[in-house]
């Protein structure tokens, strides 16, 4: 059964509710998943959880919520605390790759096996960014996988995760935690989830300076990575660079001549 019909009726309401014009931010808690359910007398979910997860991730919102956002700017939903959470109005910027950028080829030392059995597009991209070290070439930093799917609470955030923690240490000595956002085929990456690590990084790892990053499958198996800094009002793009995992025999001269001539970051 088609869930989201379900959910887009029940979080419409909850925003119907308590939005009124001029409004920014609207509070509710998981609890009025329940009562407006009840209302429409729908079925609740049996995961209360997901309704939410599913507009913060994955679904887009109803156009009725949409259409109050206004030019520039759309709906997200941020987690305030345990079973609490907030829409929030921000400038509306998509978190796509930059289909203008230059790619840069890299050996693919994934090992056949894990290339043959890999049972997911971001369990795949998770596994080659470990294979082939991406993670050290684009940060510059000697790093090591340090824990995946790793689910934890914040503090006035709740419950969060993140798809792959990394820690490391550059030649001066500084060490560093990358939390990683993994995303492959269709799925988007989501400003709400870098904010989460970013939170999440500074809350469990405070001595480590917090790098937030993200992956993204794009055509023809290259791997778009981002990183993530703290602008004047929200957090944008730091850096962003394209790899294509190859046979070692299609790095070419002609390549690694151009790959000389490149500035360096």
């Amino acid at each position: 059964m088609n869930k989201q019909p379900i959910y887009a009726s029940i979080i419409e309401k909850i925003f119907q509710s308590k939005f009124k014009p001029g409004m920014r931010e609207v509070d509710f808690e998981r609890q009025e998943i329940v009562k407006f359910a009840n209302q429409l007398k729908i079925d609740l979910p049996k995961n209360l959880g997901d309704l939410v997860y599913s507009f913060r991730y994955r679904a887009a919102f109803p156009e009725t919520i949409l259409s109050t956002a206004g030019k520039g700017k759309t709906w997200i939903i941020r987690p305030t605390g345990r079973s609490k959470y907030q829409f929030v109005l921000v400038p509306d910027k998509p978190l796509v790759p930059n289909q203008n950028m230059a790619t840069t080829k890299v050996p693919d030392a994934t090992p056949g096996i894990i290339a043959k059995y890999a049972l997911s597009d971001e369990q795949a991209l998770l596994a080659k960014l470990r294979y082939n070290r991406l993670v050290d070439i684009f940060t510059g930093v000697a790093c090591y996988s340090l824990q995946n799917h790793l689910r934890t609470t914040v503090p006035e955030m709740g419950q969060v995760e993140t798809d792959e923690l990394y820690v490391g240490v550059d030649k001066k000595g500084a060490q560093y935690v990358f939390s990683i956002q993994a995303k492959g085929g269709k799925d988007k990456l989501n400003i709400v989830q870098i904010e989460q690590d970013l939170a999440l990084c500074a809350h469990k790892f405070p001595s480590l300076i917090c790098r937030p990053l993200a992956a993204q499958f794009m055509q023809d198996d290259v791997i778009a990575l981002f990183e993530f800094e703290q602008g004047d009002a929200d957090l944008v793009i730091a850096s962003e660079k394209h790899y294509k995992l190859v046979p070692p025999e299609e790095v070419t001269e002609a390549d690694l001549a151009a790959y000389r001539k490149r500035p360096s970051d």
